[in-house]
């Protein structure tokens, strides 16, 4: 193995390091999102590896990854690409699958279960139909078995930073190629092409075309990032919190806001203890009685707001 080869094994293996999953209840339910993903769904995932640090800073988004939903073997229509999926998933037939490029690994068919506990949110294009659903799905099979492309990510970085202030043998490469032709991809580039495949706008150019029209463009994939895909005005977001507040009461303070628990390490410089919230109902309480009077900030600071 030639010591390219081993730098690289070496910064993938780095960069896939997770860090540990936050104590206690995760921000989404997950069984309920299991049970309202379609074919053709895009799920996004928060991620917790150091290059989902990395995505994350690039795109200024939360969301690292993008994966897209199979559904269940029987849920594809297509009894050859259904037998293509199942010689490259040895897992159960009644999983829930979905296909994915991620670091790693490449461009693989993974169960829905290795996202449970993960901070995840459905992406869901509208109005689309059921055919067309299977020929994105379709698509994305058959980039099965590519490899991850970091140098992709290096790309967008080096394409959004200012362009005046790059040698111009560091600028970006990512329209060097066409979209389809590259033997490596990333997550949301690989669904992205997809569903350029049928045409399914996710952020296109739209340009006016004579007095009246206008024409769509395409997006190059190669600069899809998963916050595109929360960002599309033509994909319905699809969230269910943990503590569903609609579900039970129509008042959300009525959720369970007290308790024993207390905060340990950084979450006290996160979050508000119950101390911190009294403080604050009384402070509200002392403007309602008399709101002209000088009155200190919840933090004990004078207010000098007035005059």
């Amino acid at each position: 193995m030639n010591p390219f080869t081993v730098i690289v094994h070496w910064l993938e293996k780095w960069l896939i390091h997770e860090t540990s999953p936050a104590r206690g209840a995760t921000l989404c339910d997950f069984d309920r999102i299991r049970y309202e993903l379609k074919p053709a769904d895009v799920l996004l995932i928060e991620g917790r590896s150091r290059v989902a640090g990395v995505i994350k800073q690039i795109t200024q988004s939360n969301w690292s990854h993008a994966a897209l939903y199979i559904g269940k073997l029987h849920d594809i229509e297509d009894k050859r690409l259904r037998d293509y999926v199942s010689k490259s998933y040895d897992g159960d037939s009644e999983d829930q699958l979905l296909i994915e490029s991620e670091l790693g690994l490449g461009t693989v068919i993974r169960p829905l279960q290795v996202y449970e506990g993960e901070h995840v949110r459905i992406c869901r294009p509208n109005g689309m139909s059921y055919r067309d659903g299977q020929q994105v799905l379709h698509y994305a099979v058959s980039r099965l078995g590519q490899e991850y492309d970091i140098r992709q990510i290096l790309d967008l970085l080096r394409f959004l930073l200012p362009y005046s202030f790059i040698p111009g043998r560091w600028r970006s490469s990512l329209f060097n190629h066409m979209p389809g032709q590259a033997t490596k991809t990333v997550c949301s580039t690989m669904i992205a092409e997809a569903f350029s495949f049928i045409h399914f706008p996710i952020l296109p150019l739209v340009k006016r075309n004579g007095e009246k029209g206008v024409q769509l463009f395409q997006r190059n994939p190669k600069l899809c990032t998963p916050r595109d895909f929360d960002y599309s005005p033509y994909f319905t977001i699809i969230k269910y919190p943990f503590l569903d507040f609609s579900q039970h009461s129509s008042d959300c303070r009525l959720l369970p806001w007290h308790g024993d628990s207390t905060l340990e390490g950084q979450e006290a410089d996160l979050y508000m203890t119950a101390g911190q919230i009294r403080d604050l109902k009384r402070f509200k309480d002392k403007l309602s009685v008399d709101p002209d009077s000088p009155q200190s900030t919840p933090d004990g600071k004078p207010n000098d707001t007035k005059g």
